[in-house]
């Protein structure tokens, strides 16, 4: 059965209509505007041009006293009486001006002077109708100029932004079928999620497939995961799949400056979509609007947002029906969303997105390497294997800053050096050429060839894939130890070994140059956390296992419901402490130990890191040899 689509392309003439739309306003407003500019024109352009022009042909002014005698010798041709203004035209052409007493006439003015007004060729101009069309157009013209200006103030205002007096509207983006280029083809990574999601579109599309067995509309799906995983990808997906009106908005976008407008605002968005249904409603970053209602504390309380957050709840499960419109939202923040949002009924599906896999990841990088020339080296699977972590944005930022930087190198293609340099950029940073003396340069070189040699003679650490000198973001080297593959548990002896290896940089310092630096600050800071979490959270110390950390009230969909601050006793404090501190011992000796029985070769690798700058798995394993 073909889905109804209200705004695709079977309604042609929809476009034409707003085009008449917006033809009609551009009309309007530019009527308005030339009949503004006519009235300044003929009340103000014109009388000034002919006042200008009778003022340059008549520059001269004579005295009345000069003008009556003038006419007495006879060398006046005519005289024009515009109120207390004389304009005298001589038998020669030429024109002179002057000005009478305005209390007298100037025919009485004629008698004084002993002139017979019979004899003289005057004409008395009639200026009433010129007055008052100058009145009317002193009070009349300002008020239209001020409407103009704050009408052109409003509409610059108001450009490409909501309408002053449409607060309540919904802002939300309306996607047509064949307006949005992105289809599921180009979602990868996030399987289970986008098969949930073509379920729902299938839907949509053939309800009575469904509704023959009797299931029902589901009301809502909410996807949930890290930023990066493609949360907003899917939804672009969904709507270019659907063929029916998609609805896009931003839970910020809900709330204003006045009160009530999030609920307004909610209202209008769901009659927009029941209006046009079948159809489907993405909100975006939803913990924006959705949080937690009334608890204090931590979690605040909101009176705009609680309103917004309410009049959602009812439009997506209250008395009205709501069969035909499917609400999408998304968030990275599962934990923090009101749980009447998570109930069935409200958000029936509850799709939650991981980091992609190797399998994953190589999808991800075969869509993004589209449109791009690779060398014929390029070996894929290795690239999966050396992004283990990466988000699907973290991948098509990889692989167009290898893009760039093969460009900015003039390589024709992209290589594997240049995908290697850019996964290293997206994660560290930039390489930073910093000046640095050759104490410091030293000192440098053991602390990461510290780590490398206690984390290659360690049974469970992955191999080292590089280390380097060369300083990124806020760190003087690093030591790249990705692992071997995806992995879901991390198991006691490993959480051990990673802390031993961690330490191993300050061990180099301490066992060579028998001193301790400050450049060790972030590893020992993240080994205390992995050894406090071991004690704390993990349960893996001799205190048992006890859970010693915030005590956080989880609804079904690991939300937090409430959250209490540990009331831990000064005795199991001391434990801890005990405890953790006892992790810590252990891996620095164990690290000291290490790195004093393969001095030697701490010195080849550190000699070679001050030759090379950068040494990659295979120059590292050439000096101390394969595990």
């Amino acid at each position: 059965m073909k889905p109804s689509n209200i705004f695709g392309q079977d309604k042609p003439d929809e476009k034409t209509k707003k085009k008449g739309q917006k033809q009609v306003q551009v009309k309007l407003r530019v009527n308005l505007w030339t009949v503004l500019a006519a009235i300044v024109i003929i009340f103000f352009v014109i009388p000034g041009l002919i006042a200008g022009v009778q003022s340059f042909g008549s520059s001269t002014t004579e005295s009345v006293t000069q003008v009556m005698t003038d006419i007495k010798a006879g060398s006046v041709q005519k005289i024009d009486v515009e109120g207390s203004k004389l304009v005298v035209t001589y038998k020669d052409n030429s024109v002179k001006n002057s000005t009478k007493e305005d209390t007298e006439s100037f025919t009485e003015m004629l008698k004084n002077y002993g002139i017979d007004p019979a004899n003289v060729d005057y004409n008395i101009v009639d200026q009433s109708a010129t007055a008052i069309i100058g009145n009317i157009a002193g009070i009349v013209l300002p008020v239209l100029l001020m409407v103009g200006f704050f009408y052109y103030l409003l509409r610059a205002q108001n450009k490409g932004a909501q309408d002053i007096f449409s607060f309540g509207r919904s802002k939300a983006k309306v996607f047509a079928k064949g307006k949005q280029d992105v289809t599921f083809a180009d979602v990868a990574g996030v399987d289970d999620a986008k098969k949930e999601l073509e379920e729902l579109v299938d839907f949509l599309k053939n309800p009575l497939k469904y509704r023959k067995i009797g299931a029902r509309t589901p009301k809502g799906a909410l996807l949930v995961g890290p930023s990066g995983v493609g949360k907003t990808l899917l939804a672009k997906a969904v709507a270019g799949e659907a063929g029916v009106p998609f609805f896009s908005m931003a839970g910020s976008e809900f709330m204003e400056m006045l009160v009530g407008v999030g609920a307004s605002r909610a209202r209008d968005l769901f009659a927009q979509a029941k209006a046009a249904a079948p159809s489907i409603i993405f909100i975006d970053e939803i913990d924006a609007i959705g949080r937690q209602r009334g608890r204090g504390g931590m979690m605040g309380g909101h009176d705009e947002r609680e309103q917004t957050l309410n009049q959602i709840l009812v439009e997506m499960d209250g008395f009205t029906p709501n069969d035909n419109v499917i609400v999408i939202a998304a968030t990275n923040r599962g934990d923090l969303l009101d749980p009447a949002l998570l109930r069935p009924g409200r958000f029936d599906r509850r799709i939650v997105l991981d980091m992609p896999d190797k399998e994953g990841r190589l999808a991800i990088l075969h869509i993004h390497a589209k449109g791009k020339k690779f060398a014929k080296g390029v070996n894929w699977n290795q690239v999966a294997d050396r992004t283990i972590g990466f988000s699907g944005a973290d991948l098509e930022n990889m692989l167009n800053e290898a893009a760039i930087g093969a460009a900015r190198e003039g390589h024709g293609e992209i290589s594997m050096v240049d995908l290697e340099e850019s996964s290293t950029k997206v994660k560290l940073g930039p390489a930073k050429k910093r000046i640095q003396s050759e104490e410091d340069k030293k000192i440098t070189a053991y602390h990461e060839a510290g780590h490398a040699i206690v984390t290659h003679f360690l049974k469970n650490m992955d191999p080292v894939h590089q280390i380097s000198i060369v300083a990124r973001g806020m760190s003087l080297g690093h030591t790249l130890i990705p692992p071997v593959g995806d992995r879901t548990h991390e198991t006691k002896s490993r959480l051990l070994e990673q802390i031993t290896a961690m330490l191993g940089g300050r061990a180099a310092e301490d066992v060579v140059f028998n001193e301790m630096t400050s450049g060790a600050s972030n590893d020992i800071a993240q080994a205390t956390k992995i050894a406090r979490a071991m004690v704390v959270e993990f349960g893996m110390s001799d205190i048992g296992p006890i859970n010693f950390g915030p005590d956080m009230g989880l609804g079904d969909f690991g939300q937090m419901e409430w959250y209490e601050q540990a009331q831990n006793s000064p005795a199991f404090m001391e434990k801890i402490d005990t405890a953790t501190k006892k992790f810590l011992d252990d891996g620095y000796k164990a690290a000291v130990k290490l790195i004093k029985e393969k001095k030697k070769l701490l010195d080849k690798v550190s000699k070679a890191l001050l030759e090379k700058e950068t040494l990659d798995r295979d120059d590292f394993e050439k000096i101390v040899g394969k595990n």
